[in-house]
């Protein structure tokens, strides 16, 4: 999502799930060809090269894990503090995770 109403749009619905390292906010949308996801990194997780090495980790885990993800939703994917600190496997691990919780993958999908 590149616009901020629609960021807004599907943070303000509140419909969210969390685990350690990352929050998610959904909003349901039918008919749609293909899910949107919108990335947060906020400036508590380290300097802005760190920030943008967790925005690649989050991008490469969603691109691998994209045949899996529900097609009709619009989310968000908030990364909390420390997420700066994990391997691109813990990332992967982690995002599948919170996916699983918000019903957006199937739990037969690999972690």
């Amino acid at each position: 999502m590149k616009k901020e109403l629609d960021f807004q749009k599907v943070f303000e619905t509140h419909n969210s799930v969390a685990n350690r390292k990352f929050i998610i906010y959904q909003l349901e949308k039918p008919g749609q060809k293909h899910f949107r996801v919108g990335i947060s990194v906020g400036k508590k997780i380290g300097n802005a090269v760190h920030r943008v090495w967790v925005k690649r980790r989050m991008r490469q885990a969603l691109l691998e894990l994209k045949p899996q993800i529900k097609s009709e939703v619009d989310f968000i994917i908030i990364a909390r503090p420390s997420t700066d600190q994990i391997s691109m496997d813990e990332a992967k691990k982690h995002l599948t995770h919170v996916l699983k919780l918000a019903q957006l993958i199937d739990d037969e999908v690999e972690d």
